[in-house]
């Protein structure tokens, strides 16, 4: 029986296998952040321990970092002492370090795949939920708990018991103003927040294959808000060229022989999966999310749904509309909006400022809407202002912010107000996750660029067509 890429990945990093348990797990590239990484550093000393293999290691800063005035001292004493420690950490285990300034420096999942880190066949971790994002390379990718971060660090090895094997084909053509976040938006509200529990899920289809690297970033970024271990796409020509010439990837001999491993990543013809399912990307709207998980999402045209047509428990349906200010049967589009964001690991990337940028070009900025714009890296702010897309944005009345995690959650001054509502290109929608009280509508660059210029949840294919 042939094999799943997955197989091929996994099964070539398996250290050792324990008989009723799980496998010892070879890593190849660890990254780590200023908010996993301490305890997992505090365990090392205590045992007098040393990182393994630290250049495996890549250390950025994120999750804590103001988006305005990173030149000054960080206010928050939280934030500042976290940062300071990963600083101290990474210098006491030789790990390479790009903190605030640095060129480098920007959001783990973002900064990974365009410095030539993330690689097709590569095992990676991440004290970080979201790591899944890396799959989109081939590459077996999940988030792990702080103390696995410290096993990691020790040993270069984590203990995983083997997932099973989802393959989720979607085939058609999208319609114009449907982005890659529609699309993991769509089967997330088809699978529900558990649909692919103890599943990674493999992508494959016609839909995914045009896609670019970006794109396949959103949706295997996506991958563990409907529960499953991680995603991943088959590399192609698309990802070679686009990883190739990066900071980390192979040169010269060293492509050539990688290109040999590479090429050989698909699931074979006859290869089994545990479970197996079919959408039709031609039936995907732009979507957007009405309730307190990912999976309470809908086509932007469409209505909330009646208690009693969707998997949520009802006492639990009520309570998320309720705590949106939300009713059944009630119509999304024109719904009022306070702030807009755009950015973190999920949309934080070149292509969707480029995507913002077509829709408010000529446009202005609505007057009582507050519009965070992050760029996910300083490479990619670099990206913005060599476009002109900057340009655009600031004759638009938006102005840009510095490389963070931002309002993607409540860690750091990019907070959203209690009661406000926010449409965010970001990957959870839970109470609070962007600030005690806030309340959050997930939604693609689009969307959220057509709620930044009219003020309220606006369908994006009504502007574009103007």
């Amino acid at each position: 029986m042939g094999k799943t890429l997955f197989d091929k990945v996994w099964d070539t990093h398996v250290v050792h296998r324990i008989e009723g348990g799980p496998d010892v797990l070879f890593i190849d590239r660890h990254l780590i952040h200023e908010v996993t990484s301490p305890v997992a550093f505090r365990g090392l000393k205590s045992r007098g321990a040393r990182v393994l293999y630290p250049e495996r290691t890549f250390a950025t800063a994120d999750h804590n970092t103001p988006t305005i005035n990173q030149d000054k001292p960080v206010a928050d004493p939280l934030s500042a002492n976290q940062l300071r420690a990963l600083e101290e950490n990474t210098a006491e285990y030789g790990i390479r370090h790009w903190g605030l300034g640095h060129h480098r420096n920007g959001i783990v999942h973002v900064i990974g795949p365009e410095n030539g880190i993330t690689q097709p066949g590569a095992t990676i971790v991440c004290g970080d939920s979201h790591t899944s994002t890396h799959g989109a390379f081939g590459a077996i990718a999940f988030g792990i708990g702080t103390s696995e971060v410290e096993m990691v660090l020790s040993t270069q090895c984590i203990l995983q018991p083997k997932p099973k094997k989802m393959r989720i084909t979607v085939n058609g053509t999208l319609s114009p103003g449907v982005l890659p976040k529609d699309v993991a938006l769509y089967i997330i509200s088809q699978l529900t927040t558990s649909g692919a529990t103890g599943y990674f899920v493999e992508y494959a289809g016609s839909v995914f294959e045009q896609m670019s690297m970006e794109g396949r970033m959103t949706v295997c970024n996506m991958s563990i808000e409907m529960g499953a271990r991680g995603g991943m796409v088959a590399p192609d020509q698309t990802t070679f060229d686009y990883i190739k010439g990066r900071e980390f990837s192979p040169k010269g001999e060293d492509w050539d022989k990688a290109m040999v491993y590479w090429e050989t990543l698909k699931s074979d013809d006859d290869a089994q999966f545990d479970k197996e399912l079919t959408f039709d990307g031609s039936k995907i709207e732009p979507m957007i999310t009405y309730g307190t998980n990912p999976g309470m999402g809908i086509g932007i045209t469409s209505d909330i749904p009646d208690a009693e047509h969707v998997e949520e428990a009802k006492a639990t349906f009520d309570k998320s509309l309720g705590y949106m200010g939300f009713n059944e049967g009630e119509t999304m589009v024109g719904k009022k909006i306070d702030y807009v964001f755009v950015g973190s690991c999920t949309n934080g990337r070149i292509e969707d400022f480029r995507a913002f940028a077509s829709l408010v070009k000529g446009k202005q900025k609505a007057d009582d809407v507050t519009v965070w714009l992050v760029p996910g890296s300083h490479v990619v702010e670099r990206q913005i202002r060599e476009e002109g897309i900057l340009d655009i944005l600031t004759e638009a009345g938006f102005t840009l912010r510095q490389p963070g995690c931002s309002a993607c959650l409540a860690m750091n001054d990019d907070k959203i107000p209690a009661g406000k509502y926010a449409v965010s290109t970001s990957n959870r929608n839970f109470e609070g996750r962007q600030g005690p009280g806030a309340r959050t509508l997930l939604a693609s660059p689009l969307v959220a660029a057509a709620a930044a210029v009219t003020g309220k949840v606006t369908d994006p294919r009504t502007l574009t067509q103007q």
